[in-house]
């Protein structure tokens, strides 16, 4: 990996999925690199060498020369800004922008002329030059877009994927103007093998941004629009597709629950900007509606094979296997496996929730579910594979299964254990 030649002391504010992996790449180049962060049992764990998120081993948080602090005062004397905070919803689906805002309010103090800042978050279009711009120099004295130069750079970060990772992919970098975006691309050029995209304003690189996972969320809708077809008439979704697939330009999206901190949430900082523009977005709405349904749908769908099945659903033990919102990572913001829980306990069922990586302790304290370390065997009235961790897949339906009674019905969301494997299945 090549050396930086930039001479910009960077801090990085928000060491979650993003921050942190940018921070100790940083880090790697050559960079003076601060990774702040407003929690201090982030700190200490960081100190310490560990990441509390489980996406980077403890060696290399232990070899970093990153600095790590929650002290707002050691962010003075930084040249470089780079907000990596989250951008979540409110519970009325409208752009919760109190993190980033939070962050510019962190900054400003410390703002001298020339500094540069750069958001990752995702936002909408207009975000980082009519907010953040606004924000940071009424908290600093200096002027937006000469004193402080301003950049948007978004993050593509996947959490659990090691192959799609920071490095391995091509980055979108923009800026006020064409010094600030070189000045930019110095930093982010030793850090990303796979090279830069200059995008040719600010707005159009937030705009890329949300669109990317807007279109996905859009795409899986359509498929979970299929399956509940499919449902009525009698056929298998999974069936369905894999013979549409033969198509050389059909394309290989699946039925399944749409969580997360991404594809789940990104849609909704565009409808509303759209909405400020006098636009209703008809076709984008109503791909969310589709996939926020999904987890009442699963449930409904069990409790009728349960009934079916003559199997007593008041009081009945669920066993759901998988909590976060995506396999093989720790991260449960957004997940929409809580929609099954709540659902599943509107019709008296207990539900009881089994995820390895997350742990029961924390399930319990956080999201305020009924979890257990152990599945009991021959326990449960009726199982629900809902994530597609390689533990659960490594175990087996017929494994799996012995932790129900006989009789108990076993729904495959993810559908990994084939047509075979289990009685329901997306």
């Amino acid at each position: 990996m090549p050396t930086t030649t930039s001479t910009d002391r960077i801090a990085v504010l928000g060491l979650g999925y993003v921050g942190l992996p940018l921070t100790l790449a940083l880090a790697r180049a050559g960079f003076d690199v601060l990774g702040y962060d407003i929690h201090p049992p982030m700190i200490e764990a960081l100190c310490a060498g560990h990441d509390p998120n489980g996406e980077i081993s403890d060696e290399k948080v232990a070899a970093t020369t990153a600095r790590f602090s929650h002290d707002a005062d050691d962010l003075a004397e930084r040249t470089a800004f780079i907000i990596a905070v989250p951008t979540p919803i409110t519970d009325a689906k409208a752009p919760d922008l109190g993190p980033v805002l939070g962050a510019c309010a962190s900054i400003a103090p410390h703002l001298r002329a020339g500094a540069l800042v750069i958001l990752e978050s995702t936002v909408y279009p207009g975000v980082t030059e009519e907010i953040c711009g606004p924000a940071l120099a009424a908290g600093s004295g200096l002027l937006a877009g000469t004193q402080i130069k301003l950049a948007y750079s978004p993050e593509r970060v996947n959490p659990g994927d090691a192959e799609h990772s920071m490095e391995n992919v091509i980055k979108i970098i923009a800026a006020q103007d064409a010094e600030t975006l070189d000045r930019v691309e110095a930093i982010y050029a030793p850090v990303v093998k796979a090279g830069l995209h200059r995008a040719s304003s600010i707005a159009t690189a937030e705009a890329a941004k949300v669109i990317e996972n807007t279109q996905r969320d859009l795409n899986i809708a359509l498929v979970n629009e299929f399956s509940l077809i499919f449902a009525r008439l009698g056929l298998d979704t999974l069936e369905v597709l894999e013979a549409a697939g033969t198509k050389w330009n059909f394309l290989p999206f699946k039925p399944g629950l749409v969580g997360g901190h991404c594809i789940g949430v990104d849609p909704y900082y565009l409808t509303y900007r759209a909405e400020q523009l006098g636009y209703h977005p008809e076709v984008i709405l109503a791909g969310r509606r589709i996939n926020d349904a999904m987890g009442s749908h699963v449930a409904q769908t069990l409790i009728k094979a349960m009934l079916k099945k003559n199997i007593g659903v008041r009081g009945a033990r669920v066993l759901v296997m998988g909590y976060t919102f995506k396999e093989n990572c720790a991260d449960t913001r957004n997940t929409r496996v809580a929609d099954i829980v709540a659902e599943l306990g509107d019709y008296a069922v207990s539900a009881e929730v089994y995820d390895p990586w997350v742990g029961a302790e924390r399930l319990r304290s956080e999201h305020g579910v009924t979890a257990v370390e152990d599945p009991q065997p021959g326990a449960y009235d009726a199982i629900i594979v809902a994530v597609s961790h390689a533990e659960f897949v490594a175990l087996g339906s017929e494994a799996i299964r012995t932790f129900g009674k006989d009789g108990a019905v076993l729904y495959d969301i993810k559908g990994i254990f084939g047509k075979s494997g289990s009685d329901l299945r997306l």
